[in-house]
């Protein structure tokens, strides 16, 4: 039984030398490069210009990034307009849902930016209390 890799022709393997010219040995001289300021010249007409991302750019994305947030908290809040009674220690208050949960987010958010600062406060004392005071800003004269 023959399969249809069977019926193909298969190329012969080896070509012939040409009989014209005889083999030389390799040459151990490596060919001619050009002037390197040619090579310089057109590596960088074939790299890509990349441009780095400045403050301001970084800025508009914060910026947009903000504006879709506060689009999905406006659409959370009026989704979310049914008025809730929140008792706290000896108050009560009625406010829509939307509202009290994002007054909420906003106290979390503040009472973790308070204990951050702290900590930052405290780890630069710590610093400071180990390094010293900070040298001073004459230079010192040598005499020679």
């Amino acid at each position: 039984m023959t399969t249809p890799r069977d019926e193909t022709q298969k190329a012969p393997v080896t070509e012939p030398i040409p009989a014209g010219r005889p083999a030389t040995p390799p040459s151990t001289i490596p060919p001619s490069s050009p002037p390197a300021t040619a090579q310089k010249s057109a590596q960088k007409s074939v790299q890509k210009k990349t441009t780095r991302p400045t403050r301001i750019s970084g800025t508009w994305i914060a910026v947009l990034v903000a504006i879709v947030v506060l689009i999905f908290l406006l659409v959370f809040i009026l989704q979310n307009g049914g008025t809730t009674t929140i008792h706290l220690l000896w108050g009560e208050f009625s406010l829509p849902l939307g509202v009290a949960l994002l007054f909420a987010a906003i106290l979390g958010a503040v009472l973790v930016a308070v204990i951050g600062a702290a900590r930052i406060l405290q780890l630069r004392r710590q610093t400071k209390r180990l390094t010293g005071p900070p040298a001073t800003s004459s230079p010192v004269r040598r005499e020679s």
